[in-house]
């Protein structure tokens, strides 16, 4: 029977990568990346020496096929993405959909956990999180309101990821959203988790306008994905 290994790489630190992870890479026949070039850097660092497929969310059907008929012939494959859990935010479950649709029990598929900004994020949160909504990344353009309505609306903390690209526009119209809705207070708390784990990682934490105002102040150094928690 043939495996697909759906193995966590590190979100900064490279050193935060398991042993089961390196020693699966080291096994298997294929490794799928999101971003070929960045998980060769990974493989380099630790002397793997394995065939790179590439596999990313703009990834045809025909692409799918050929994992399939890699699968078919038993060849072992582990799927990893740029940084963090395979699967959460990025392409990785429409994969296991289909392999689980057409092969069914012909193929295992085994998690091997590991780094995850979602749940670093939520580990030093300095409020109850064995509850939390979990929403990605806010839209580009459309339903974008819709989105920061369910976000101030939760019971729960909300976590979503974004860019720092968007992140000051992000919050700024959260917090309208929250404004306009005149539900509790005026300015919410959030928790902002800026390049986690690495060299230079920051956490801002307080309401929602002065984290926009001190973000607003090193615009010009917000580099890597943030997370962000919102709660009351």
């Amino acid at each position: 029977m043939a495996h697909l290994y759906v193995v966590a790489t590190p979100i900064g630190n490279l050193k935060d990568i398991t042993l089961r992870a390196l020693e699966i890479l080291n096994k298997v026949d294929f490794i799928l990346a999101e971003d070929t070039r960045i998980t060769k850097r990974l493989l380099d660092r630790f002397q793997i020496k394995k065939p790179i497929i590439s596999y990313h969310q703009h990834s045809k059907i025909q692409k799918i096929n050929y994992i399939i008929s890699l699968l078919k012939e038993e060849k072992n494959l582990a799927l990893v993405s740029d940084a963090g859990t395979p699967g959460i935010s990025d392409p990785g479950n429409l994969l296991i959909k289909e392999l689980i649709s057409q092969l069914n029990d012909k193929v295992k598929i085994i998690p091997i956990p590991g780094a995850s900004a979602l749940t670093a994020a939520a580990s030093i949160a300095s409020f109850p999180m064995d509850r939390f909504l979990f929403l990605g990344f806010p839209p580009n353009k459309r339903k974008r309101k819709k989105f920061f309505e369910e976000v101030i609306n939760s019971k729960y903390p909300v976590i979503f990821y974004e860019s720092p690209y968007r992140i000051i526009k992000t919050l700024k119209e959260l917090e309208f959203v929250k404004i306009r809705a005149q539900i509790g207070e005026n300015s919410p708390k959030v928790m902002v988790c800026r390049e986690l784990t690495k060299k230079f990682e920051i956490v801002y934490r307080g309401k929602i306008k002065e984290v926009i105002a001190t973000l607003e102040s090193d615009k010009k150094n917000l580099k890597g994905e943030f997370v962000v928690i919102y709660y009351e």
